[in-house]
């Protein structure tokens, strides 16, 4: 049913006075009442200010473009009160699906039991066919929807890898559970799961999951043995926002590809044999734990982690220590600590790199950094104390650093960090009544300076938007601030 020309009480101004901000300790508090600011700026700004009509064929035909790669923005101006947000939280998402079901694209099977040697689909992925078994483990059926669990294989021969995925998952110790298990179009070199194209797929797989209501928003995991290792740590540190934990198996990725940092608020696992010596995998292990204790030291409870050298294992370790110690933990969506290194994913096979747009309630309109170079970019650290947000924008410019000759292979088993503050850019700050209270007024300080300060008013537009740009039915936001960076 449209929703057009319906729900007129969306049209009222939610009637608020603007209080002056309190004084936050460090926080800046303006010396008189707070007046209209160049940067207090709504993300989007329609030419006609005035409430306009609820329109689900408006809002559809929005989803329509950018489920098919269109450049759209919604613009249209729906004033919420804050009574109102669940009701429009669920009819957006409903119509969401409707645009997604409508969608000319290769869709997930119906829910079956897997088995080892099934093979359950074939999705495209560029120009390439990937296999995949896709389907349930063990018998009971969670309350509150199915844990999915994304397996990425090794790099030897693609057949072979994949049949042995299949058998180990079907051992883990997870269920019930819901694994997706891809077969590589290629073996070898030709086997990396982060480039452009896969990551369209795994993003295609989480959208349509969610679609579903059969999962856990909250309980999404990747892990993968030897290449599929690799892979899942720097997905990891590249989608960490949808993730409740990662674990690499016999890896151990280099850490300038997958940082570290972007893992605050997931779990991290990763096994390696201690005789794994290829390509520095337990040296590379090792200087993993250092870095993820430190950070869990500086961050306590941000950075939960088990990494191991599993002692007398080669290549071939223990493999079922990982999704056990992965299952106890559930994605908080929501947290009040941020950190975001946004990396370029990419840039092999003949694939260049992309970018994430956004991450967890931060949406970049425009990166501080011009993405000449790789190892120059953009980072973000938020931190939310009651309803302060800071936002500190800085650029960094990694540096590999330890040198080791391993195997005729050159590796850089750390990473040197340098920081100067970023003077250009602008960020789109979602908030929710889980992250701030929305009834009182918010402080958002970007590097220090004050950029907004008031009532943050609930609005469909920003529903509509983080809904086209998460997928994620737990990040539906319902207000925003965009600040410039200077």
């Amino acid at each position: 049913m449209k929703h057009s020309k319906v729900l007129t009480l969306l049209c009222m101004a939610l009637m608020a006075t603007m209080p002056a901000c309190t004084d936050g300790g460090d926080t800046p508090t303006p010396s008189k009442p707070p007046v209209e600011d160049p940067d207090n700026k709504e993300p989007e700004k329609p030419d006609d200010p005035e409430e306009q009509e609820i329109s689900s064929e408006l809002i559809e035909n929005y989803f329509n473009a950018v489920l098919n790669g269109e450049p759209a923005e919604y613009t249209a101006n729906n004033t919420l009160t804050i009574d109102q947000i669940d009701g429009m939280t669920s009819m957006v998402w409903d119509i969401w699906k409707r645009a997604n079901d409508n969608l000319a694209e290769d869709k997930l099977p119906e829910l079956s039991y897997i088995k080892a040697n099934d093979k359950t689909g074939t999705w495209t992925m560029g120009g390439d066919a990937m296999d995949f078994s896709y389907g349930i483990k063990g018998t009971d059926i969670p309350e509150d929807g199915y844990p999915l669990f994304l397996m990425l294989h090794g790099s030897g021969d693609n057949n072979s890898e994949f049949a042995a995925s299949r058998t180990i998952g079907l051992r883990c110790d997870d269920a019930p559970s819901v694994y997706f298990i891809p077969r590589s179009p290629y073996g070898g070199t030709g086997c990396r799961w982060y480039q452009p194209s896969r990551q369209k797929v795994w993003e295609r797989l989480l959208r349509q999951a969610y679609l579903t209501g059969r999962f856990n928003p909250n309980r999404v995991y990747i892990f993968g043995i030897s290449e599929g290792a690799y892979g899942s740590q720097r997905l990891a540190s590249f989608y960490a926002d949808y993730l409740a934990g990662a674990g690499p198996i016999a890896g151990g990725e280099v850490l300038y590809w997958a940082p570290p940092e972007n893992c605050a608020n997931i779990a991290f696992c990763l096994q390696t044999g201690s005789s794994d010596t290829m390509f520095g995998r337990d040296r590379l292990t090792q200087k993993a734990n250092s870095i993820w204790d430190g950070l869990q030291a500086a961050h306590p409870g941000c950075y939960e982690h088990k990494i191991e050298l599993q002692q007398g294992y080669g290549h071939a370790c223990d493999y079922y220590v990982t999704t056990p110690y992965l299952k106890t933990f559930e994605r908080n969506p929501y947290p009040k600590y941020v950190y975001w290194e946004n990396f370029p994913a990419g840039n092999i096979n003949g694939e260049g790199a992309a970018f994430r747009n956004g991450f967890y309630n931060l949406y970049v309109k425009e990166r501080s950094t011009d993405d000449a170079d790789d190892y120059v970019r953009s980072c973000y650290e938020m931190t939310i104390d009651g309803n302060t947000v800071n936002l500190n924008v800085r650029v960094v410019t990694v540096t590999p650093s330890e040198p080791t000759y391993i195997s005729g292979y050159q590796i850089y088993l750390s990473v040197n960090k340098s920081f100067r503050r970023a003077t250009s850019g602008r960020v789109v700050v979602y908030l929710n009544n889980e992250l701030v209270d929305l009834s009182q007024p918010v402080t958002i300080n970007v590097n220090g300076v004050q950029k907004f300060c008031g009532i943050v008013k609930p609005n469909l537009k920003y529903m509509v938007n983080s809904c086209a740009e998460y997928f994620d039915p737990m990040r539906l936001y319902p207000a925003a601030v965009e600040v410039t960076v200077e």
